[in-house]
């Protein structure tokens, strides 16, 4: 254990020093375009896939699940045999070259840390289909005395206040001990409402001050005047905030999750919300559904980072839309059943459906973008909406009680053996 807390804080340090570098030469970064907190990734690794993909397959993936609207061809130049990618945006002439497999080869599996659902470490049976699995749990958010700041708190008259991240980390709690039972050995990505990351709002002042700068933002001003605040969003003090809990914290854990704990398979566990409105009186709204991601989807303004470039090509190359696909759609479908939910439909561009029919969708997310595992990113339910608020208020108990004048089950339990028995059908159904 001491062996394991000493490498993680020197992971921690080492995290450290790359978001102090942003602070402060957030000059330099920027022109090499690296994304906010970000770091430059040793392009020349790219290499290592040379052989493991055909052209046919990349620009498939590239064309209709990372990309497909466009926006790559500033950054790759595709030749018959190889593809040279451009690792500075700023310097275009930079390039390293992977080459392609031959046409109608069955190339070899690309270097990974995790391990596909087949072939398997450890025959499956029927009792336990996720023995020799590895699944990190990561409830996502903070909760606790941090809920407010993530705006992930609210609360209606004299109610419970709602904080999704005390109630991700009751859904992992019940969650662990399913999938243990199935075979899974379980890590934990977070398992208190203590951040990952060491750093706090205080010393992300210029980093959010050149942030505000850089989205144009010219009436800065140093603090805002509670969440109520229409102006808050041109504050130093919100935008160190976001860096802390949005992007800072979400890259201590990819650190954890890649560096560390190297599970076949992470789980990230959410509770949807919609739009409620004044703070100060939120509005609870009439529906609920079930929202389902896999990473995909970028856009040609995210591809203007090189870091988001690296890390888009490495899942490309990795096949984990393969997986988290599969876990995904398995996990969505007993979802819906459980809850009786519908699927979650999005109006805009941010996300396509990974297929005509699908519950699951394809976008582009720091979570799932940045741990190099496949990714079940499920958010479930919607804590304002009228059938879920008061599932929530009744807390997690056994059996079934009466909620809004039905007999109901614990919400939580409920997410939880939709999770465990998603997860344990789509590890049965592997040949």
């Amino acid at each position: 254990m001491r062996a394991e807390n000493s490498a993680g804080a020197h992971l921690f340090n080492a995290f450290v020093a790359l978001a102090l570098l942003f602070v402060f030469q957030p000059g330099r970064l920027a022109a090499e375009r690296i994304s906010p907190l970000g770091q430059r990734h040793d392009w020349s690794q790219l290499a290592a896939y040379s052989d493991t993909m055909t052209r046919a397959e990349f620009t498939r993936l590239l064309t209709t699940l990372y990309v497909p609207a466009g926006g790559w061809e500033a950054y790759v130049r595709l030749g018959d045999s190889s593809a040279f990618f451009v690792e500075d945006a700023a310097a275009p002439d930079r390039t390293v070259e992977v080459r392609f497999a031959a046409p109608a080869t069955t190339p070899p599996a690309p270097k990974r840390y995790w391990h596909p659902a087949f072939p398997r470490t450890k025959p499956a049976q029927d009792s336990a289909p996720l023995a020799g699995v590895h699944i990190a749990l990561d409830p996502g958010h903070l909760g606790g005395t941090w809920a407010r700041m993530e705006e992930r708190w609210f609360q209606i008259g004299n109610t419970t206040p709602i904080t999704e991240g005390d109630l991700t980390l009751r859904v992992a709690e019940l969650v662990a001990p399913r999938l243990e039972a199935l075979g899974a050995r379980i890590s934990w990505v977070r398992r208190s409402n203590d951040p990952a990351t060491p750093l706090r709002p205080e010393v992300l002042q210029e980093a959010a001050r050149s942030s505000l700068q850089e989205r144009g933002v010219t009436d800065i001003k140093p603090t805002y005047d509670g969440y109520a605040d229409p102006l808050k969003d041109h504050s130093v003090q919100w935008e160190a905030e976001k860096l802390f809990y949005r992007l800072g914290e979400i890259r201590a854990r990819a650190v954890r999750v890649n560096e560390e704990l190297k599970p076949d398979l992470t789980l990230c566990l959410h509770f949807n919300a919609e739009e409620w409105g004044d703070p100060a009186q939120p509005a609870l709204i009439e529906k609920s559904h079930l929202h389902m991601l896999v990473n995909g989807n970028y856009s040609a303004g995210e591809l203007r980072y090189d870091d988001v470039r690296f890390e888009m090509f490495t899942r490309l190359f990795q096949r984990v839309h393969e997986e988290e696909i599969a876990a995904g759609e398995s996990v969505a479908a007993a979802l819906a059943l459980g809850s009786g939910l519908p699927p979650y439909e999005y109006t805009d561009a941010r996300a396509i459906r990974v297929r005509p029919g699908s519950r699951v969708w394809a976008r582009n997310l720091l979570a799932n973008r940045l741990y190099q595992s496949p990714v079940v990113y499920c958010e479930p339910y919607v804590m304002n909406s009228r059938q879920d608020f008061p599932r929530l208020q009744a807390g997690d108990f056994e059996g079934e009680r009466e909620i809004g004048g039905k007999m109901q089950r614990s919400i939580f339990r409920e997410y939880a053996d939709a999770v465990a028995e998603g997860l344990a059908a789509r590890y049965r159904s592997v040949p």
